[in-house]
């Protein structure tokens, strides 16, 4: 009867009408989007893991002959390779830790009434609402060491920021965090708001100090949407490109998005490059799984 009733229609409907029933009402919706995620997506998906198994070069007419795992062996063989994966790590866990911090302790400081909150948090969520690109040659003023107004304000007279090989990618992180902690600060705002108020006060009447009920409140029910950010964070930090291209051209911010567009778009190794971009999308699933399994876990407690 469920059934009857999920593939009938009001008689005098427009598309009863038409002799349309709920089952072609919903396949008319589902079946064009299907046909373009398998277009746009799955097929490209598929194209270039097979080009991952050749030596396919775009920029030639030759024919791609087929090489087996071999671009796969070299890549993972290749010291260089390897550098520019613990730059992007390092640039991973520089970039996330510092929105965590920056993104959660403003939503903690905006978790309360205070004036214009609303207003604040608008303006507070501006950077993540720009393009890369303006962020990129906006930071890159910034850092400038001639009028850059960081340089200025912190009184460190001609220091270059993107010119130093042990500082560009702080630099980076730094213009990574500024942007997207925003992100963390709007998700970690939804999760304070939904903790209950009675948890609080029953914490206020057993005269527990703040960083208990932080460490035991607070922190334990948000956990489960902060997951969440980090995961979304850590996955597009992985993948990082336009702000490390546009910013500086030093071989310590190198990430791995870098090395795979020069080898996709310079040297044209077409088919290496595509058996990068497949091993940067088994860590980056590896990492995800990581953390979705500590988020199930999370949500038990």
């Amino acid at each position: 009867m469920a059934t009857a009733a999920l593939t009938t229609l009001d008689p005098t409907s427009r598309a009863a009408s038409r002799g349309m029933s709920d089952l072609a009402i919903r396949n008319l919706f589902i079946i064009p989007t299907i046909v373009f995620l398998i277009v746009f997506n799955i097929f490209p998906l598929l194209y270039s893991l097979g080009y991952s198994f050749t030596d396919f070069r775009a920029s030639g007419n030759a024919a791609a002959n087929f090489v087996g795992l071999q671009n796969y062996r070299e890549l993972l063989n290749d010291p260089y390779i390897w550098a520019n994966f613990s730059i992007t790590a390092k640039y991973v866990i520089v970039s996330v830790v510092g929105q965590v911090i920056v993104g959660f302790g403003t939503a903690m400081l905006l978790n309360r009434d205070i004036p214009l909150k609303g207003l604040i948090t608008t303006l507070l969520l501006l950077p993540m609402m720009l393009s890369m690109a303006v962020v990129g040659l906006f930071w890159k003023l910034l850092y400038d060491p001639s009028f850059g107004i960081i340089n200025y304000a912190l009184g460190l007279g001609n220091f270059e920021w993107l010119a130093n090989p042990d500082m560009a990618l702080y630099a980076v992180a730094l213009t990574d965090i500024w942007m997207w902690s925003p992100f963390v600060m709007l998700l970690s705002l939804a999760g304070l708001s939904a903790v209950p108020k009675h948890l609080y006060e029953a914490a206020a009447i057993d005269r527990a100090g703040p960083i208990y009920t932080f460490f035991r409140i607070t922190l334990p029910l948000v956990a489960p949407i902060l997951m969440i950010a980090i995961i979304f964070r850590t996955m597009e930090a992985f993948k990082t490109f336009d702000l490390a291209y546009i910013l500086t051209s030093q071989p310590t911010t190198e990430v791995i998005s870098i090395r795979l567009y020069k080898m996709a778009f310079q040297t044209w190794e077409t088919g290496r490059s595509c058996a990068l971009a497949y091993i940067m999308l088994i860590m980056v699933l590896a990492i995800t799984n990581i953390y979705v399994k500590y988020l199930n876990k999370v949500k038990e407690r």
